[in-house]
């Protein structure tokens, strides 16, 4: 079926339609091959940083590759399911490895084989780190550099590809798989995986040192305001008050540095909204998991190879608004469609979200305030803050800290203008008090005893002032415990 011959057939008529001894390795003599990294950690597991293989496990792996290439029809194969098409790769390797008389322990076999399958049907060298569940971030600096981010800290791995050709080559697998491209006309792409891992590729000639390829990987156990309670990123009584705020359809602003967890704390709001609501959600790679019946997914799209058909942030905001939505949610507001989700947070979309990049609520505000005046807009700057005023509700703000934990550090209300400046209050603050002999952060995160917040008639509608107000008393006394 894919052109492979018996090894009776081979030693009849030769390896030349195959073309397995274009280089023989030991020229029929038994050759040992020394594999020198052991297997992956299972997934889940704490892992090792991987030891780098030998340079005679990449040249024994390309010469089966390039056998392996001879002799499969790719067109029947693509035919296949995943795991009928791996035991087809697998015979076949096993068949050429038989035949150049390569002496391999069944483990380094193994490991050789997995290889080979993944180069052919997956992403190469990334299938082990994409399968493992403790990763968060692959960060590809060039064919031979491979870091890792695991428990908030960032190692080195021994993970390597074959050349730059080959890093490209799966760059371009990742991105056309959602209709996108990257290469020398078009060096900046983002993109998604199957699973929702979020990908950055950026290629030369911008990327001096050869491709460089960074994946936000995709939780398969999406996070709840109870798990990030026992991850002590928030008290019970500030994820009690964030639960409110969702249920109340206040319009939130998730404001954080890169990988201070906004997207997670955006999906943890969207578990308080109704299952009755139409919510339609704007991202430039869809990452979001909202498990509602009732939602619509909208993406941007990069111009093409002609400069022409691109949609940007702000016309997928723009045409929600004919779309009927109850709640829009945009994945990260960077340009002038700020201008338009606050437009429609002010104009019955209540309980709309959105998360930006800022160090704090202020400079969150001020972010905003940037972005609608670099978008064009001729507003006084007056004009674009009482905007802000009527739209925002609440600011929350992550924080990744130096020891690799993530923390909700404020809950900030936007009061109002006093004058040109926009007032603000802080219901939960987190607290730095100092570290342990370990480098861990030790914290506490405190209520500024608020008695009433603004939101607390929009709470009362909502039928949630009995629990809004138990959850500030119970902040409140554990402030003097």
């Amino acid at each position: 079926m894919f052109g492979k011959r018996s090894s009776s057939d081979q030693e009849e008529r030769g390896p030349k339609p195959v073309n397995l001894v274009s280089e023989p390795i030991g020229r029929g003599v038994e050759t040992s091959v020394a594999v020198s990294s052991p297997p992956l950690a299972p997934a889940r597991s704490a892992p090792p940083v991987e030891a780098r293989r030998s340079d005679t496990y990449y040249q024994v792996k390309a010469t089966i590759f390039g056998a392996l290439i001879e002799a499969i029809d790719l067109a029947q194969l693509a035919k296949l399911d995943g795991e009928s098409a791996r035991e087809e790769i697998r015979d076949i390797v096993n068949e050429i490895i038989a035949i150049k008389n390569i002496v391999m322990s069944i483990a380094e076999q193994e490991e050789l084989l997995d290889d080979i399958c993944n180069d052919v049907l997956g992403y190469g060298p990334l299938e082990p780190l994409l399968s493992r569940d403790d990763i968060s971030d692959i960060m590809v600096n060039g064919a031979g550099t491979v870091y890792i981010e695991v428990a908030g800290r960032i190692q080195r791995t021994g993970i390597r590809f074959r050349d730059n050709q080959q890093l490209l080559n799966i760059c371009q697998r990742i991105v056309s798989q959602v209709g996108r491209r990257v290469d020398e006309s078009s060096p900046i792409c983002d993109a998604r995986l199957a699973d929702g891992s979020r990908v950055n590729a950026i290629v030369p000639p911008l990327a001096i040192d050869g491709p460089a390829l960074t994946i936000r990987k995709f939780k398969k156990d999406k996070l709840t305001l109870d798990q990030l309670v026992k991850f002590g990123a928030i008290t019970p009584d500030g994820a009690a008050i964030l639960q409110i705020i969702g249920r109340s359809r206040c319009n939130v602003l998730i404001s954080g540095g890169t990988g201070s967890g906004k997207t997670t704390l955006l999906n943890c709001l969207t578990n308080y909204i109704d299952d009755d609501e139409r919510i339609i959600t704007c991202e430039d790679a869809a990452e979001l998991q909202l498990q509602q019946p009732h939602v619509v997914r909208l993406e941007t799209r990069p111009p093409n190879i002609e400069g022409e058909g691109q949609v940007t942030m702000r016309e997928l905001v723009r045409n929600c608004l004919r779309m009927r939505p109850e709640r829009i949610i945009v994945g990260e507001v960077r340009g002038p469609e700020a201008f338009d989700l606050l437009q429609a947070m002010n104009t019955g979309h209540d309980g709309s979200m959105g998360t930006l990049h800022a160090n704090n609520p202020r400079e969150a505000l001020s972010r905003c305030e940037s972005m609608i005046t670099m978008g064009g807009f001729s507003l006084p700057s007056r004009t674009i803050r009482e905007m802000i005023c009527a739209s925002i509700d609440v600011i929350i703000q992550a924080a990744r800290l130096r020891d690799g934990s993530r923390r909700i550090t404020h809950v900030t209300e936007v009061m109002g203008m006093e004058g040109d400046t926009i007032i603000t209050q802080d219901i939960f603050v987190y607290d730095m008090i100092g570290e342990d002999a370990n480098g861990h952060i030790i914290g506490r995160h405190r209520s500024t005893g608020i008695g009433r917040p603004k939101f607390w008639e929009r709470a009362r509608y909502y039928g949630e002032e009995k629990r809004l107000a138990a959850a500030l008393d119970a902040a409140e006394l554990a402030n003097s415990a």
